[in-house]
């Protein structure tokens, strides 16, 4: 089984006007996640954009077969959070964490979550 990937924008700007030569907050979100250990079977990958400008600092996380979600509105305060939500969705074999094991972020900042491709048999 493939395992889970924590993708990360590093072009968020979490909604303020960066300085030229500054580095971009999700830049900074994405250096704080990578600077921890990462959750057993999750790998942490920085993107362009994730297309949640108004709701950034955003991440997304996904695996093969199971539902993928897309977190905004993220602080460096947030990284211990998001890495352990990581953690509990990686060990989830269809993505869906249960809602009270979910970390605080992950259940009031949710922007989507998009089905598994392709569709178990079950859900067509």
């Amino acid at each position: 089984m493939m395992g889970t990937t924590l993708f990360v924008c590093t072009t968020c700007k979490a909604g303020e006007p960066v300085p030229e030569g500054e580095v971009p907050p999700g830049s900074r979100l994405h250096a704080a996640l990578t600077a921890a250990p990462a959750p057993d079977g999750v790998r942490i990958v920085g993107v362009e954009c994730l297309s949640a400008c108004n709701t950034g600092c955003a991440v997304s996380l996904t695996k093969p077969g199971a539902w993928s979600y897309v977190y905004g509105r993220l602080t460096l305060d947030d990284v211990p959070a998001i890495l352990e939500g990581a953690g509990r969705y990686a060990a989830t074999q269809d993505g869906i964490v249960p809602w009270r094991d979910r970390p605080t972020v992950f259940r009031k900042q949710s922007i989507a979550r998009i089905p598994p491709h392709p569709l178990p048999e079950a859900a067509e």
